[in-house]
């Protein structure tokens, strides 16, 4: 299976201004912070973590809508980090995203099929009825009827409100889409259907996703595999099968310790491991390991040395001391392995 997105180093600070009359910098916000990773063709990476921990900005700096602070990004064999807004053109056709809001990505004074047209038109097409017909084709694709075509978008529900973004963002056929928590705004009986109509579309269209999102049960079920976030980085990645059966980072152990038990006799069985107080703020980030002020089984070092995400099995790597410590790491954490919940 070939790469079609790689990062490497990926980095992306905010400055932060003083608010005195020369608005020197302060200090940056260090929103994602040396991230690496890739993205088969055809797959689904589901990206997960806390609210605030770069998930939307890490997946704007893949198709370039925010430039990178540092680090490289390959799109298909091909770094597209420094490239001008010129040189981006003929890649943006292959890049495309789904936003959050469904009400809030589309123009209210804009009828559907301008809507949908639109990236066709600049990207040099002509409004002419070859780009009307492939509108229809595209509200076709994503279920919604031909009429929709001369409706506005507050005259839909939310789910074909999102629908009308999905078209939008396939209208030019990409091969990479982000899904910037697509269903998150959506009500539970629509978000379903969503995330099937995106992997059919995936699987008519050969499309590879990075799909964002915090609902966990919503990953598993779209992803093929799973990489956390926390506080700027990458903590974990690994298949969705490996990581919800034995997660190795004690973040992930907690986020998927928290996925609610429909099963009540399921309830209990397992060991869960909590964790405690607020994630850090990303203006002043802990020393060494980020995860350590919340950690159960924090060590020494972890306050002295960020661990490098490391592979403690096949296309399983985990940033955390513990898989790198081995014996030490458990008798640290008072018997318990990095496994243990």
């Amino acid at each position: 299976m070939s790469v079609l997105v790689e990062v490497s180093g990926l980095s992306k600070h905010f400055p932060v201004r003083s608010g005195g009359l020369f608005r020197r910098v302060v200090t940056p916000l260090r929103a994602v912070d040396d991230v690496s990773f890739s993205i088969n063709a055809g797959e689904t990476l589901g990206l997960v973590g806390e609210s605030g921990c770069g998930k939307s900005t890490l997946g704007r700096l893949l198709i370039r809508l925010i430039e990178p602070t540092g680090g490289r990004i390959h799109f298909d064999g091909q770094e597209i980090t420094g490239l001008t807004a010129s040189a981006m053109r003929p890649h943006r056709r292959a890049m495309q995203i789904v936003f959050q809001d469904p009400y809030g990505a589309l123009n209210p004074r804009m009828m559907v099929e301008d809507i949908i047209m639109e990236p066709l038109l600049i990207h040099g097409a002509k409004p002419d009825a070859e780009s009307r017909r492939l509108v229809g084709e595209m509200l076709k694709l994503v279920g919604l009827p031909a009429r929709a075509r001369d409706r506005f978008p507050h005259e839909f529900s939310g789910g074909q409100r999102q629908r009308v973004g999905i078209a939008r963002a396939l209208v030019l056929r990409p091969r990479f889409v982000v899904c910037d928590e697509p269903v998150s705004a959506l009500d539970v009986s629509v978000q379903a259907q969503i995330v099937n109509l995106l992997q059919d579309l995936q699987t008519e269209l050969g499309l590879t996703y990075l799909f964002i999102a915090h609902d966990l049960s919503v990953v598993k079920h779209i992803s093929d595999r799973v990489a956390v976030m926390y506080l700027g980085r990458v903590v974990e990645i690994a298949d969705k099968k490996t990581i919800y059966a034995n997660p190795q980072h004690p973040y992930t152990q907690a986020l998927i310790g928290a996925v609610p038990v429909l099963n009540p006799r399921a309830r209990g069985r397992g060991r869960r491991q909590r964790i405690t107080g607020d994630i850090p703020s990303a203006l002043n980030p802990p020393s060494g390991c980020r995860f350590h002020t919340r950690c159960p089984h924090v060590m020494p070092i972890c306050k002295e040395q960020n661990p490098p995400l490391l592979d403690t099995a096949v296309g399983h790597g985990v940033a955390c001391h513990l898989m790198t410590l081995g014996s030490a790491g458990k008798q640290a954490s008072g018997g318990k392995g990095p496994g243990a919940l």
